[in-house]
C-alpha cells in the first residue's frame, strides 16, 4: 500500500476497531503513522504513533479511507461527511443506502469481521456498492486479508445472513464447549481437566480444518462409516434435532440483524 494513504477508524478505541488497526500494522499493510483513530472518553494507551482524535469529522477530513466501527445503536450520533471517499462499515444491519445518504459518498462497503480479527484469524464477508473501482476493491481485500480471510459476496442480504453466522466469532463454538463441559462435569471429571480436554478438541479440529480443508459432509461420513463411538454420538445428536436447532439459531440471529437495521 502507498506510504501516503491514510486510513481512519471511527471507533478505533473499541475492540473491533482496535483489532483492525492492529492487524493492519502487523501485516505491514500500513504503518501506525498512516492511522487516524477516534475515541470518545479515554485516550487508549496503544498505537502511539497513530493520530488520535475525539473529532470524527477531523478524522474523515484527514483520511483517504474511513472505517466505521461503532455499535449500530451509536451510529445515529456519528454525523460525518466523508465527501465521496471510500467508506467501509463494519456495523451489523445498517444498509449501504443509509450509509450513502448519511455520509455523502457512493463508494460504500458493508463488511462484518469477527472477534478473531484480534489475532488476524477473522473471516470477513463484504459487499461493495456499484461505484467502487477495482483499486478500491483491491484495497478492501488487503484490509480484510490482514484481519484473516475475506470474500466479496453477491448481496447485502448475504452480509446480513453471515452477520449471524461468521460474525459471531467464538460464540457458537463456546456454546458447544459449554454443553460439553456440563456433560463432562456430570460424569465426575474435574472442571480443569474438562476444559483442557474440550479446548484441545476444538483447537485440534480448527487446526485440521486449516491444514486439510475438506467438505464437512466428507468428515461426518467418514466417522459414520466407521460405526464407532463417534458415529453413535453423531447419530444421537442429529436424531435429537441438532440441524434444526442450528438453523433456528441462525435465523433468529438474522432476524435480529435486520431489526437493528430497521431501528437505525
Amino acid at each position: 500500500m502507498s506510504g501516503s494513504i491514510k486510513i481512519g477508524i471511527v471507533g478505533g478505541a473499541g475492540w473491533l476497531g482496535g483489532a483492525i488497526a492492529g492487524s493492519l500494522v502487523r501485516a505491514g499493510v500500513l504503518s501506525e503513522q498512516q492511522l487516524i483513530l477516534s475515541f470518545r472518553s479515554r485516550h487508549p494507551d496503544l498505537h502511539g504513533s497513530a493520530l488520535w482524535t475525539r473529532d470524527n469529522q477531523e478524522l474523515a477530513d484527514s483520511s483517504d479511507v474511513v472505517i466505521l466501527s461503532v455499535r449500530p445503536e451509536d451510529w445515529p450520533s456519528v454525523a460525518i461527511d466523508v465527501r465521496g471517499k471510500l467508506l467501509i462499515s463494519v456495523m451489523a444491519g445498517v444498509s449501504a443506502d443509509s450509509l450513502c445518504r448519511r455520509h455523502g459518498t457512493a463508494r460504500v462497503v458493508r463488511a462484518l469481521p469477527n472477534a478473531a480479527a484480534d489475532i488476524s484469524l477473522s473471516y470477513t464477508p463484504w459487499h461493495a456498492s456499484p461505484e467502487l473501482t477495482e483499486p478500491d476493491k483491491t484495497l478492501v481485500r488487503k484490509i480484510f486479508e490482514a484481519c484473516g480471510t475475506q470474500d466479496e459476496v453477491a448481496s447485502e442480504a448475504q452480509v446480513d445472513y453471515l452477520t449471524g453466522l461468521t460474525g459471531t466469532g467464538p460464540a457458537y463454538p463456546a456454546l458447544l464447549a459449554l454443553a460439553m463441559l456440563k456433560d463432562a462435569r456430570s460424569h465426575g471429571i474435574s472442571e480443569e481437566i474438562s476444559l483442557r480436554a474440550i479446548s484441545g478438541l476444538l483447537i485440534g479440529a480448527g487446526g485440521l480444518l486449516q491444514a486439510r480443508p475438506e467438505h464437512p459432509q466428507k468428515t461426518v461420513d467418514a466417522f459414520l462409516e466407521y460405526r464407532g463411538a463417534t458415529a453413535a454420538g453423531l447419530n444421537a445428536m442429529m436424531d435429537r434435532g441438532l440441524f434444526a436447532a442450528v438453523s433456528g439459531g441462525l435465523n433468529a440471529a438474522l432476524e435480529r440483524t435486520l431489526a437493528m437495521g430497521r431501528q437505525n
